[in-house]
C-alpha cells in the first residue's frame, strides 16, 4: 500500500533544466535510500543518483556536476534537479524507494510510473 507519484518531466532544449519530484503516500514507517533512474531506448535501466535517508548521495559519472539529488524527509520526497540538460540524457526516468511498510518488518522497493525526458532542441 505504497506508491511513487512523479512529476517535472517534459521537453526541454540542450543546456535547460527540469526538477523532478517524487512523492510517496500509502501506510509509509520508514522510507531509507530514495533514487532516481533513467532508461532509455534499447539501453538497460541505469542509475542516475541517490540518497540515503542520512542524506549521503550517489551519481551516475555522467550526471556528476549537473545533477542534484535530494529529499524532504516530511515530505516523503525526494528531488533531481536536472542542469545543463544534454541529449544523452533523453530518457524514462524513475524514482525509487526503499519502503518500511506499516505493521511489517520487512523492507522492499517501490517504484513510480516514469516519467519521459527530452532534450532536443
Amino acid at each position: 500500500q505504497v506508491q511513487l507519484v512523479e512529476s517535472g518531466g517534459g521537453l526541454v532544449q540542450p543546456g535547460g533544466s527540469l526538477r523532478l519530484s517524487c512523492a510517496a503516500s500509502g501506510s509509509i514507517f520508514r522510507i531509507y535510500d530514495m533514487g532516481w533512474y533513467r532508461q532509455a531506448p534499447g539501453k538497460q535501466r541505469e542509475l542516475v543518483a541517490a540518497i540515503a535517508s542520512g542524506g549521503r548521495t550517489n551519481y551516475a559519472d555522467s550526471v556528476k556536476g549537473r545533477f542534484t539529488i535530494s529529499r524532504d524527509n516530511a515530505k516523503n520526497t525526494v528531488y533531481l534537479q536536472m542542469n545543463s540538460l544534454k541529449a544523452e540524457d533523453t530518457a524514462v526516468y524513475y524514482c525509487n524507494a526503499d519502503v518500511a511498510v506499516t505493521s511489517l518488518l520487512t523492507v522492499r522497493g517501490y517504484w513510480g510510473q516514469g516519467t519521459q525526458v527530452t532534450v532536443s532542441s
